[in-house]
């Protein structure tokens, strides 16, 4: 089956972490992600841009509304993302607690993916 795992972390203390921290936060990711690839479960991945970057987009009258920023003021945000061909919920949710920011107070959301009958 597969899922979306949903990185969210506190993109503001991330921004302000030292050179030598950030190098070892990449250090940890990229050995997370080594593992991932070496199952072959990873079907997707991606980290996104700051939230300052974001557009939100609202139905409007008479189109729709589009405004910067992100949809919510919340204490994490969505940094990225990956997709996995997962044995079940279990694998989805062992995979998550082995990311890197979760050990620093980050959350993973898993959404399993509806597929449709062709």
């Amino acid at each position: 089956m597969k899922y979306l795992l949903l990185i969210y972390d506190n993109e503001q203390a991330n921004i302000n972490k030292s050179p030598e921290d950030m190098s070892n936060t990449m250090a940890e990711w990229n050995a997370y992600m080594d593992d991932l690839q070496k199952t072959g479960k990873i079907l997707a991945g991606e980290a996104l841009q700051p939230t300052m970057t974001a557009t939100t987009v609202r139905a409007g009258n008479p189109a729709p509304l589009a405004t910067d920023g992100p949809f919510a003021e919340t204490k994490e945000q969505l940094g990225g993302f990956f997709m996995l061909e997962a044995t079940d919920l279990d694998d989805a949710i062992a995979w998550s607690g082995k990311m890197p920011h979760i050990a620093h107070g980050g959350t993973v959301e898993i959404r399993p993916i509806m597929e449709f009958d062709q």
